[in-house]
């Protein structure tokens, strides 16, 4: 299994040429072209650093910083443990931590740029992953742990729903936990800012396009039908911890107004 240097998505070909994530418009290739890790070496050369963000939430993060750089989140919810999003290396230690934890019940990914590697995920979980029908077009592996499902909310069990919100790709979701007074797994479909108290939208962010008036405001009502005070990136450090559904909606309307 080859893995993608940019993005970390995994290819079956032992010598492949392109990487079709990067190839996108929302992606890029690197001027030098594109380059190819081993699974088995990244694992040997990185490993993943884990932060509890908040009672029954981690974050897991490769360093050295690898491809994108995201981070993946283990929910520890009453129906069981769900990984949110997925990063390229599952090292030795990252699978011994989560089996002594009890392994994950689903896997749930936002959008395309984050599916890395999440077959060896699903096989090692023995869980099956969730992806929306409308992004089944970049599935670069198959896998019979991969559902597909269509619609805009997905329950995965009585605490978290998977929220389809579109925008940085048709099947753009995010993670919805109503405990604890509901927090929003955003990926970067809702991009949370440095400075905690903004987010942003764009349809692809290494080439700055934004998204149109009609599609963020579409994700806006989205929102508004979601209970939340908290909301976590993709990326470290980049979280919004009080009034997250205020910000939301007060970025949306400062997003609209300089697109006016």
């Amino acid at each position: 299994m080859k893995l993608c240097v940019t993005c970390g998505t995994a290819y079956e070909a032992a010598s492949p040429q392109r990487c079709l994530i990067c190839e996108d418009e929302r992606q890029w290739v690197p001027a030098t072209g594109q380059q190819w890790i081993d699974f088995a070496a990244l694992t040997r050369s990185h490993q993943n650093k884990w932060q509890q963000l908040e009672a029954g939430l981690l974050s897991i993060k490769t360093v050295p910083a690898f491809a994108i750089g995201q981070r993946a989140l283990l929910l520890r919810s009453g129906g069981g443990n769900i990984l949110w999003d997925c990063i390229a290396n599952l090292d030795p230690a990252t699978a011994a931590l989560i089996h002594g934890i009890g392994g994950l019940s689903a896997i749930a990914i936002s959008h395309p740029h984050y599916y890395t590697t999440m077959q060896a995920w699903a096989a090692e979980f023995n869980a099956p992953i969730y992806l929306h029908a409308d992004d089944r077009q970049w599935v670069m592996r198959d896998s019979p742990a991969i559902q597909f499902w269509q619609g805009d909310v997905l329950p995965l069990n009585r605490e978290v729903d998977i929220v389809r919100l579109g925008g940085h790709f048709a099947g753009g979701c995010v993670l919805h936990w109503k405990a604890n007074g509901g927090v929003v797994l955003a990926g970067d479909i809702i991009q949370a800012a440095p400075g905690k108290d903004a987010v942003s939208f764009m349809w692809s962010y290494p080439n700055m396009l934004p998204l149109s008036a009609a599609t963020v405001s579409d994700i806006l009502r989205r929102c508004d039908a979601l209970d939340f005070s908290r909301l976590y990136g993709a990326f470290e450090g980049q979280d919004v911890t009080q009034e997250a559904k205020q910000v939301v909606r007060r970025s949306g309307g400062r997003y609209l107004r300089c697109l006016e």
